[in-house]
């Protein structure tokens, strides 16, 4: 499903958007030929994905809506510094009073929603973050590799001369993914069956 939502094929990228969905830590995207930036807003489109710009005037407020409503938010070309008024979100400095969750974000304290998610992207090929970034982030290095390249060069050629085998490449890999989905919701369920059954089997 990834490739259908602009994430190329070969291994390289796949391996960082497993390191981008999976981590513990919000993933800071090196990404200079916005590949990341491309795939993220398709992947997080149904969540209604707010693009964010540090230059903009308003994006601690459009920050503090996401944050309170659980949208994702992707903040895009970001420099070699990041805004100290991030530092709470990116250690995930969370409060807990009674059944709400509180984040402070500036001068105040809002509702933090668990559904919220945050993308950094940086459009800089070899940028050096200082250690409190590299700590609290996920640095991730999208910037395409030869072999990636190669693979994503043929993508581009075989589309251009022969779009009907590009079309069955698609529909294949749309296939594979829902196999793929079908076979570990299945795997789930024969493991929720057997630890839930009673008696020997």
């Amino acid at each position: 499903i990834w490739n259908i939502q602009g994430l190329p094929g070969d291994g390289f990228s796949t391996e960082n958007g497993v390191m981008v969905t999976r981590g513990r830590r919000w993933p800071l995207c090196i990404d200079p030929q916005f590949q990341a930036n491309k795939w993220i807003k398709n992947l997080e489109k149904d969540q209604g994905v707010k693009i964010v710009d540090l230059k903009m005037s308003d994006w601690m407020r459009q920050m503090e809506n996401a944050i309170q409503f659980g949208n994702p938010v992707l903040i895009q070309d970001v420099g070699e510094e990041l805004d100290p008024a991030l530092e709470p979100v990116l250690s995930k400095a969370v409060t807990k009073k009674g059944n709400a969750f509180l984040i402070k974000l500036g001068e105040k304290e809002i509702d933090y929603n668990q559904d919220f998610k945050l993308y950094i992207t940086t459009k800089l090929a070899n940028p050096h973050y200082t250690p409190e970034v590299s700590t609290k982030s996920t640095v991730i290095n999208f910037a395409v590799k030869e072999d990636g390249m190669e693979d994503q060069v043929l993508g581009l050629v075989v589309k251009k001369e022969r779009p009907d085998l590009e079309e069955k490449n698609q529909e294949l890999i749309v296939n594979v993914a829902h196999g793929k989905k079908t076979l570990a919701d299945l795997e789930n369920k024969i493991l929720y069956l057997l630890s839930s059954a009673k008696g020997s089997l």
